[in-house]
């Protein structure tokens, strides 16, 4: 299927790794310009090189953190040195916690806020009007199911990626009419190197049988027993970034084999 993406511009936070790599991966299999932004200076630009050769498409890595207005100010001038706007901008970036409410700091909550909802404020601010002038675009927020349906130990990261939910629902309405069109996606258990570092370092003392360990965290939560590759979830962005879906407006989609459980 064609998807009608050749010779846009997206522009991919957190892309070096995980989720943001396999969306940057699955747009330049579509012929899409690619920027890719991500803290660690060496492997964004590796990433961005390989994504160029390997798809024979423009692709750039930007080092920045976008959880600073420094960093997305820089993001934004590099866009439009680089490009001169953007079509697509997915807001990927971002990072689970582990704390209490009556324990975590004020920074902590800060850090978080920073990171999962201003980063896509200032950015959907910087962006759009590039996206207006070149006659629409698409922006994406990668939340999480944990926006509605919350795990017990990190309720920051639950309460700001809800943030970040109802951030994509009101920018929806508002940039509509420059013919931008806005999407949340909540994931369920995607099979990310933090999942599998995580698991590692929870089995360490016991045998060290991680795929055990994310086995039995897939049979607990997920009705189709298993955790999605990246790029499962990144054919679900790809698509949304589309015309073919042209009508989505203002939603928030689960891709979370069941785990939701509620309506």
């Amino acid at each position: 299927m064609d998807l009608g993406l050749k010779g846009k511009v997206a522009v991919i936070t957190g892309g070096s790794v995980g989720i943001g790599l396999a969306i940057a991966e699955g747009l330049a299999a579509e012929g899409v310009d690619i920027v890719i932004a991500a803290r660690n200076v060496q492997r964004v630009r590796a990433e961005a090189a390989r994504i160029a050769k390997t798809f024979g498409v423009k692709a750039e890595g930007v080092a920045c953190d976008v959880a600073t207005r420094e960093g997305t100010d820089d993001l934004i001038a590099d866009v439009k040195r680089l490009f001169g706007g953007a079509d697509i901008l997915i807001n990927n970036a971002g990072t689970g916690s582990n704390e209490t409410v009556m324990e975590a700091p004020d920074e902590k909550w800060q850090a978080y806020w920073d990171l999962h909802v201003m980063a896509a404020v200032r950015l959907a601010r910087g962006l759009a009007p590039f996206m207006k002038a070149r006659g629409g675009g698409v922006i994406l927020h990668n939340a999480s199911i944990c926006a509605a349906q919350p795990l017990w130990y990190e309720p920051i990261y639950n309460v700001t990626k809800a943030a970040l939910m109802m951030f994509s629902k009101t920018l929806s309405t508002e940039l509509i009419a420059d013919k931008i069109r806005v999407n949340c996606v909540n994931p369920g258990l995607i099979l990310t190197p933090d999942w599998i570092k995580t698991a590692k370092q929870l089995t360490a003392e016991k045998g060290g049988d991680y795929e055990a360990y994310l086995d039995g965290v897939a049979r607990e939560h997920a009705p189709i027993k298993r955790f999605a590759s990246p790029q499962e979830l990144a054919n679900f962005f790809v698509f949304l970034c589309s015309d073919r879906a042209s009508y989505s407006v203002g939603s928030t989609y689960y891709v979370d084999g069941g785990m939701l459980k509620s309506v």
